[in-house]
């Protein structure tokens, strides 16, 4: 592939930032440092803008079945948007069949992904029935390049909801086999309660999806995850934690010296119930799991960024059409597509909202993106750093950058976008995948099928370990 050298940038890790010039040879950084010989290379002006590795997301879900309908964005449109945002690789998420296998599910996910993934990707597993055939076969994974394991406590009466038992028993098995355990914490009995008695009342609007996902349900779901984990001896990763009462229950984890991981996502940080609340069938627009909160949560949250309770930040990527898909639950709010786009947006608003808002240091802006999610999903050192014998993944960062989101400049393929009329400070204007230029200033580069799937292998960063 040759050589590139990028020169006169700012390197940004999670320590820190320094001047230095990045060199890439076959795929991989060879070199980080100044009079870096630019023989034989094509050489990259990076002046004015921060060199970060590339940003990883751990929480995506392209081309998945939900509620009757399929995510708007496949693997070719949801990569498309990914890249656009600075994300270089993905971990989406692979469902078991009631009746199937997990290697059923991943050979079904790479299908998905074959011929369309613009960027590299893993691949979780997520268990919906937990027979004795795949309590065998969890052991297998490591060896299948899978790391992690989803547990979805909600969604009762679907094929996604676990039960306790279930729960505890996996975290067992997947201790023994050095697989992460990560959970969709909401009380799923609650939910299934408060939603038949609002329905019965003739509550159907979207803003009843989180009246009826209240913050005490998500609070109580987590502190059952991370005891049954405690008992269990295993590590545990709460994911798209949206409140302060569940963030409280993480934080009293980290006080006892548990090994729990929690990820937040951007929706949490910029939307809010007043959006699910908005006139007419608007709010639908809005309606994920765990739902909008009201506003109080936002600081909270910013303190848990902070502190280190709250270790990456992904998007939870889950976009369906406006018509068609949302209009599914016109009448009935239970029967609106959870879920919300962004994976193009994830880092724009981290670092307009975090770092140019003065809640979060750029360091720290690479660590919730790309570092820690590296070491906590198994890609660290290969990903989620820029030194030698990395993969080349790169960001090249303008601070000063500033982008109006329409659902006109989306690369996704959903028919409005929630973030409509927000601007940004600060984006990426070139992002290189394994040292190949995969979008410039708007435009895509990256061929479909380009990306390749990533092994991956857990294991278990102490908390402090991962964090700035």
């Amino acid at each position: 592939m040759g050589r590139t050298l990028f020169s006169g940038g700012t390197v940004m890790t999670a320590d820190g930032g320094y001047r230095a010039d990045v060199l890439v040879e076959d795929e991989k950084i060879s070199a980080v440092g100044t009079n870096l010989n630019p023989e034989g290379a094509e050489v990259v002006d990076a002046t004015g803008r921060l060199v970060m590795p590339g940003f990883i997301d751990g929480h995506t879900h392209m081309d998945m079945p939900f509620g009757g309908t399929m995510t708007a964005d496949d693997w070719h449109a949801g990569t498309r948007a990914a890249i656009a945002g600075g994300t270089t690789t993905i971990v989406d998420f692979s469902l078991q069949d009631a009746e199937g296998t997990l290697d059923g599910a991943l050979q079904t996910w790479f299908g998905k992904a074959e011929g369309k993934a613009h960027i590299d990707y893993g691949l979780h597993v997520a268990i919906t029935n937990l027979t004795e055939e795949i309590k065998a076969e969890i052991p297998s994974l490591p060896e299948k390049g899978v790391s992690t394991i989803k547990i979805f406590m909600a969604y009762k009466g679907t094929p996604l909801y676990s039960e306790d038992d279930d729960l505890f028993e996996t975290l067992q098995i997947a201790r023994d086999a050095g697989v992460l355990v990560m959970v969709h914490a909401e009380n799923g009995d609650v939910i299934a309660r408060l939603t038949d008695q609002a329905l019965s009342r003739g509550d159907t609007a979207p803003r009843f999806h989180a009246l009826t996902r209240p913050p005490e349900v998500e609070a109580e779901a987590t502190n059952r995850a991370i005891r049954l984990a405690e008992v269990a001896g295993a590590p545990l990763l709460v994911v798209h934690v949206s409140c302060a009462a569940a963030l409280a229950e993480v934080h009293r984890a980290h006080e006892r010296g548990q090994t729990v991981y929690a990820e937040t996502c951007p929706q949490y940080f910029v939307f809010s119930y007043s959006d699910l609340a908005r006139e007419g069938f608007e709010g639908a627009k809005y309606v994920c799991s765990p739902p909008l909160r009201d506003e109080w949560n936002r600081d909270p949250l910013w303190r848990g960024l902070q502190s280190g309770d709250l270790q990456i930040f992904g998007s939870d990527h889950c976009a369906f059409n406006y018509e068609g898909q949302k209009e599914l639950g016109l009448d009935d709010f239970s029967k609106i597509p959870n879920g919300l786009p962004g994976a193009e947006e994830r880092a724009m608003t981290l670092w307009t909202e975090g770092v140019r808002g003065d809640r979060i240091s750029e360091a720290q802006f690479v660590s919730l993106l790309s570092t820690n999610q590296a070491r906590i999903h198994g890609l660290y050192p290969r990903k989620g750093v820029i030194a030698p014998g990395a993969d080349a993944d790169i960001v090249l960062w303008d601070p000063d950058l500033t982008m109006t989101v329409t659902a006109e400049n989306r690369h996704g393929n959903v028919d409005y976008t929630p973030y409509e009329g927000m601007t940004f400070h600060g984006g990426p204007t070139e992002v290189y995948v394994r040292g190949r230029l995969g979008y410039k200033d708007g435009e895509v580069i990256a061929e479909a099928g380009s990306g390749r799937f990533i092994e991956r292998s857990f294991e278990g960063p102490a908390i402090k370990s991962a964090l700035v």
